[in-house]
């Protein structure tokens, strides 16, 4: 579902990233670990098209990402893709339905139709009677499961989670971590997970460790 070769990346006379291949199956969980500075974040943002390779190629769905413009970047990101960071990044202003809501409307989908979407996941996650609570008054826990809901909206090929419990304390993290098994399991959502936290890298299907720009054994 995800192919990526020899993807390599440098800022200055840093090598951040080595010539990386890696292959995801669709309803995969994999997490990747490694000390801080191996470039798993760096990888993971070039992967999600976030950021772009000095060289190398990265096919998601059979759709070579590294061939696309800016624009059509941005498109694929939004229809395709789903981000969860360690930060949830919510908008103020707008309650959690809304949030939540947001990139269902950007892809210009019928409103009524991604409510109901926004509002099932919603329920799913815990949050039925949350949805219209704004940021400010939702606890760390709940703004972070608003942005899973968030990521999930436009039904991804795939999820990237950077660091997605490093603000969280033990009883959020581990619930977020039963949450991400459950949506794998219950909708089939492959997952690639940049994590320090090795319970949550222990519940993966699969682990990669990462160090100096590249994998290793």
């Amino acid at each position: 579902m995800l192919q990526a070769t020899g993807i390599t990346k440098t800022f200055g006379p840093l090598t951040v990233l080595n010539g990386v291949d890696i292959d995801i199956q669709k309803g995969e969980m994999v997490s990747i670990v490694g000390s801080s500075g191996a470039g798993k974040s760096t990888l993971l943002h070039i992967l999600g098209s976030l950021d772009s390779p000095d060289a190398g190629t990265i096919v998601i769905n059979n759709q070579v990402l590294t061939q696309l413009s800016q624009n059509q970047l941005a498109a694929f990101r939004n229809q395709h893709i789903g981000f969860i960071f360690q930060f949830h990044h919510l908008l103020p202003e707008f309650d959690a339905l809304e949030n939540v809501c947001i990139p269902g409307w950007i892809a210009n989908k019928p409103r009524d139709l991604v409510q109901k979407r926004a509002i099932e996941l919603l329920d799913l996650l815990g949050l039925g009677d949350r949805h219209h609570h704004k940021p400010n008054e939702l606890s760390g826990g709940e703004q972070q499961r608003v942005a899973v809901a968030r990521a999930l909206i436009n039904d991804p090929l795939i999820v990237f989670a950077d660091e997605p419990t490093g603000n969280l304390d033990s009883t959020n993290a581990a619930e977020l971590h039963q949450l991400f098994i459950r949506i794998n399991q219950t909708l089939g959502t492959t997952f690639l997970i940049v994590t320090h936290n090795e319970a949550l890298a222990a519940l993966s299907s699969r682990i990669l460790h990462m160090k100096d720009g590249q994998f290793v054994k």
